[in-house]
């Protein structure tokens, strides 16, 4: 039987802060196929996620096909709009969610994963970040413009610069896109759409450059609409899952689990070949190009029946 082996591989994975996102679920894929996890959590939540796991918040979603648990071997406070510590300001070293953390920038992390576990096999960038995301473009400033770029694209690039390295031959990254990138999606704002445009112009430049230089495949799935913290926050996410179950070519719910699956499939040798790629796992809404709820289309089919039967 054909079927995805991890076994002896370490992931590293950054940007899980709970239970309910996209990159929980690809750690949860990769550790069902027996990868080793290791996590890289925002700054900020880092005591409130290993306390939630240790009180057993997060049992229910741990639970493994084969009965045990995920597990991790360690969880890093990172925050990846910093990539050294001299590039951290003064206000953010003040304050109090940081203040009992050290060594929470990008190459602090992966210097400290190497001399903790040596070097890795697996990259997941599932992080993002629009602090105008609830703006329009038109209303965006350039502050929370270049702040979605560098915590949602830049950070990819610069976990890379600092994980290649320090990652196995035949290795694998990759990140998480969204359709905004190549569609325009009223509601997100704040330079989110270009963030992800980045971020898939950077997959295709960089499976070039770090495949020559490293030998790393680097891949993004374009994820359709999740009901997670993060989307919520958003405040449009409950529409855009009922707009997409109207008009994709798929009329079901989206679940984490098939992202997750589709992460595990790219960082396994049975995608030894793939490296460059926007996968799509949206239900097909990528391909549709009319949205077939619409009450314009629907006015017109209705005329067009009334000149038949007149």
């Amino acid at each position: 039987m054909l079927s995805i082996n991890l076994k002896g591989k370490k992931a590293f994975i950054a940007g899980i802060g709970d239970d309910q996102g996209y990159g929980w679920a690809i750690a949860k894929a990769l550790a069902e196929a027996g990868a080793e996890i290791i996590i890289g959590t925002w700054t900020p939540i880092l005591k409130i996620f290993t306390q939630s796991w240790s009180m057993g918040k997060f049992d229910e979603s741990r639970k493994l096909s084969n009965g045990k648990m995920m597990e991790y071997l360690k969880v890093y406070a990172l925050d990846a709009a910093f990539d050294k510590p001299e590039d951290v300001p003064q206000e953010i070293r003040e304050n109090k969610r940081y203040q009992d953390a050290a060594g929470y920038t990008i190459c602090e992390v992966a210097a400290a994963v190497e001399r903790d576990f040596g070097k890795i096999d697996i990259l997941v960038h599932a992080l993002a970040n629009g602090p105008e995301v609830k703006k329009p473009l038109l209303e965006t400033s350039r502050n929370g413009y270049l702040a979605a770029l560098s915590a949602s694209s830049y950070s990819f690039v610069s976990l890379l610069q600092q994980f290649g390295p320090r990652m196995s031959s035949n290795g694998s990254c990759i990140s998480l896109t969204y359709l905004a990138s190549e569609k325009a999606v009223p509601g997100y704002g704040g330079g989110m759409s270009s963030a992800k445009a980045a971020l898939e112009s950077d997959t295709r430049t960089l499976a070039f450059e770090a495949g020559r230089k490293w030998g790393i495949r680097i891949n993004t799935i374009s994820a359709g609409p999740l009901r997670s913290r993060a989307a919520r926050a958003i405040g449009f996410i409950d529409s855009m899952i009922e707009y997409s179950k109207a008009n994709a070519p798929l009329i079901k719910d989206m679940s984490a689990e098939e992202v997750g699956n589709a992460g595990a499939f790219l960082c396994s040798p049975l995608a030894s070949a793939i490296t460059g790629v926007t996968l799509y796992v949206d239900n097909g809404m990528h391909a549709m190009g009319l949205a077939i709820d619409s009450q314009a289309l629907q006015r017109s089919q209705e005329a067009e029946l009334a000149d038949v039967k007149g």
